[in-house]
């Protein structure tokens, strides 16, 4: 339900004063001072009033920048009847300003009364009083009808477009305070899409490089327990150095990956294969760079489905197609099949589900199943 337009208050953000730009604040300090000014110079120089009146008469002016002040603060927090309060005692003190023959100062009163009550109270609350205002204020103008109506005509019109103006500086604060707001969240949101980044790298590089690591140390503490040949345990205290080795240049890999300074695809495919007997590459599409995230993902599954044909089928022949498409780019890695290695038992249990949640992510999508001869993990990341 939309609110009434007669009853809706000027916004908080359009009373206030601090999405002004520093010339109209100056422009409405010095509107404020010389209003002061001029009723105090009212007071000061009446022809018939002197002494103890011109003491009143300041005194008056002094209540009501006081009272002015104070419905300043009460609009602002939108509280509708210490308002009109406020209003109806400043039209009273320039009803008795009128009545002691303080001219000015009732004149003063009565326009910024009209002025205000239509800048900052709701429509249905400042008509009364605008009214009210003018219409005092046409009762003891001296000029001829006609300027009088355009004069009190000009005073409605000024207090309207004020408040317009006010609202609409309203709505540009607060429509940068929900752009300011939508960029805390976004960077929030960036931050929070890096850590997962970088807890997936982490993750992805040291899970099945520490399980193995582990799986050789265990068995080389049992090998010495059992009092085992020197060789044997040596055997394994090598390949948990190697498993180390590995493990280490594959985080450098990974940092230098967060850090958005990676080698090309090709030469990263041709190195990771390089250390696999009898595996072959082939590379078809144009070649182009790959977003970091999609190129990070290619790179993963190939080392996942590499280490995996190593655990599970040693000695396989392993071929590699990496296909780039127009909107996606397609990774296969098919193996000819073998008999279990001794390292089929470890791992973390990241493997082939951890490939597809990567994946997925990035709203490609992995197949990895049996085919006719061994195993095909088939990757497909969107570009």
């Amino acid at each position: 339900m939309t609110e009434n337009a007669w009853t809706r208050w000027p916004s908080r953000e359009a009373l206030k004063r601090e999405a002004a730009t520093r010339p109209r604040r100056v422009l409405g300090w010095v509107t404020r001072s010389l209003v002061l000014t001029m009723l105090l110079w009212g007071a000061f120089n009446s022809t018939d009033v002197r002494g103890w009146g011109v003491f009143g008469a300041v005194a008056a002016v002094l209540v009501s920048a006081v009272v002015a002040w104070a419905m300043f603060r009460t609009t602002l927090a939108h509280r509708l009847w210490p308002s009109l309060a406020f209003y109806g005692i400043l039209l009273a003190i320039a009803a008795a300003a009128q009545v002691a023959d303080f001219r000015v100062i009732a004149l003063v009163l009565w326009c910024g009364c009209a002025i205000t009550a239509l800048e900052r109270l709701p429509i249905a609350a400042a008509l009364p009083v605008t009214v009210v205002a003018l219409a005092l204020y046409a009762a003891i103008d001296d000029d001829v009808w006609l300027t009088t109506v355009a004069t009190t005509a000009g005073l409605a019109l000024a207090g309207y477009v004020l408040r317009l103006d006010a609202e609409a500086r309203g709505s540009a604060q607060r429509l940068l305070t929900q752009e300011r707001a939508a960029h805390a969240a976004e960077a929030e949101s960036a931050a929070l899409a890096e850590r997962a980044r970088i807890a997936r790298e982490i993750h992805d590089v040291l899970a099945h490089s520490l399980s193995a690591q582990l799986v050789h140390l265990e068995a080389a503490r049992l090998l010495i327990e059992r009092d085992a040949d020197r060789d044997q345990i040596l055997e394994r205290v090598v390949a948990a150095r190697g498993m180390a080795r590995d493990g280490l240049a594959e985080t450098r890999q990974a940092l230098s990956a967060l850090r958005g300074d990676m080698t090309p695809l090709e030469d990263f495919l041709t190195e990771l294969l390089g250390t696999a007997d009898g595996a072959e590459a082939t590379i078809s599409g144009r070649r182009r760079p790959l977003p970091a995230e999609a190129s990070q993902a290619v790179r993963r599954v190939a080392q996942e489905a590499l280490t995996n044909v190593r655990k599970h089928a040693p000695g396989a022949k392993v071929g590699v197609r990496l296909e780039y498409g127009e909107d996606q780019v397609t990774l296969v890695v098919r193996d000819s099949g073998g008999s279990p290695g001794e390292l089929t038992a470890t791992g973390a249990g990241y493997g082939l589900l951890g490939m597809r949640e990567r994946a997925e992510l990035l709203g490609g999508s992995l197949d990895a199943g049996p085919d006719d001869e061994g195993f095909v993990v088939t990757l497909q990341v969107p570009v």
